[in-house]
């Protein structure tokens, strides 16, 4: 089975040869995705922001892996602060508004998060095998 990198414009890990994410047949995962503006490559200045833009951001890298949100079995946050789940549930609340298909989500505080990022995500997905 082969593994393709996914790569999208607006979203890299400085100084790192590391893809946003990665396939392996019906299996995406994603490196850590954070809150960069896609046309500006700066990193929002508030939690809030870098929180609509780790969804953002996370969309166009499931599309380019050929996912969706639907196919989302878990995130995992990290975040400098617990403070931060609030801005994390109203964006979750909005990308998955049924209680019934949600995936697995799990937030650790993490203080080691390079620069301004405050919060970043990693998914894992799984979609029809590639043709």
């Amino acid at each position: 089975m082969a593994r393709r990198s996914i790569e999208v414009e607006g979203l890299h890990h400085s100084g790192n040869p590391i893809p946003a994410a990665s396939r392996v047949g019906s299996l995406v995962t994603t490196g850590g995705v954070y809150g960069m503006d896609p046309v500006t490559g700066v990193v929002a200045p508030d939690a809030r922001e870098q929180v609509r833009l780790i969804f953002l951001q996370l969309g166009r890298v499931l599309a380019e892996a050929g996912a969706g949100f639907d196919d989302v079995a878990k995130l995992t946050f990290y975040v400098r602060t617990s403070e931060l789940r609030p801005f994390i549930n109203e964006f979750w609340l909005q990308y998955f508004p049924d209680a019934a298909s949600r995936p697995a989500r799990h937030t650790l505080v993490y203080d080691h998060l390079p620069g301004a990022i405050l919060v970043q995500c990693e998914a894992i997905a799984m979609v029809s095998d590639e043709a």
